[in-house]
């Protein structure tokens, strides 16, 4: 049974998020959260394996309560509900340690989904479309002038073996393990073991934020294939 914990200001979008929840066995809606600063002490108080987090709120927005809720250390994942029209958003929402975001519109089988996926450690976006989201906000992300075959710049990148900084610069691209499989002449089981470790060895919560620490260290870049 996964628990979640929906967070929204429209309290029709949040009966409607309860409804789809309670249709099937394995999800339950503990408890419902109408702004940023409910939704963290909320997540305090009920320990939702994910909390499904709404962005633009009245008083504390969803980015500063995502950050809250994972500072705290707490075993909630955030899943950030957002639209095309608020990628900046999501982007913010992402460095505050979200595990991931779907559109609001998404079909209800890709919520369940990705809830599902959010509360087991997974990333929810599709590698495409982490690209996609980077690509198009990269001009937020800082210059770095980063050779990435120099470890001095940051000591996580020092601690991986050639093999890895070539699975975590895959990862930067937004290729797939089944991409990166077939690129790099792997088998699929092989590329996700690697992917565990580079995940563990950069501190990095999941793929997402992976994608992340690659385009700010400038292993990855916009349009780099």
């Amino acid at each position: 049974m996964t628990t979640v914990l929906i967070v929204d200001d429209q309290s029709l979008q949040r009966f409607a998020f309860r409804m789809l929840l309670d249709s099937v066995p394995d999800t339950e809606a503990v408890g419902e959260a109408a702004h940023g600063a409910e939704a963290v002490r909320m997540a305090a108080e009920l320990r939702p394996d994910v909390v499904l987090m709404d962005v633009r709120m009245p008083g504390m927005d969803g980015i500063e309560a995502t950050r809250r809720i994972v500072a705290s250390g707490g075993r909630s994942r955030v899943l950030v509900l957002t639209t095309f029209d608020l990628d900046e958003y999501a982007h913010a929402a992402l460095r505050a340690g979200a595990s991931g975001f779907l559109l609001k519109d998404a079909r209800p089988e890709e919520l369940l989904a990705g809830i599902r996926a959010v509360a087991v450690g997974d990333a929810v976006i599709a590698p495409a479309l982490t690209r996609r989201l980077l690509d198009e906000y990269a001009h937020h992300l800082p210059r770095r002038a980063v050779d990435p075959v120099d470890s001095a710049e940051d000591p996580r990148l020092g601690s991986l073996t050639d093999r890895e900084r070539e699975i975590l610069v895959a990862i930067g691209q937004g290729w797939s393990n089944g991409e990166i499989a077939a690129r790099l002449v792997l088998s699929e089981s092989t590329v996700k073991t690697h992917v565990g470790r580079v995940l563990a060895k950069i501190g990095a919560r999941d793929r997402i934020q992976a994608v992340i620490f690659a385009y700010d260290l400038g292993l990855a870049r916009p349009n780099a294939g």
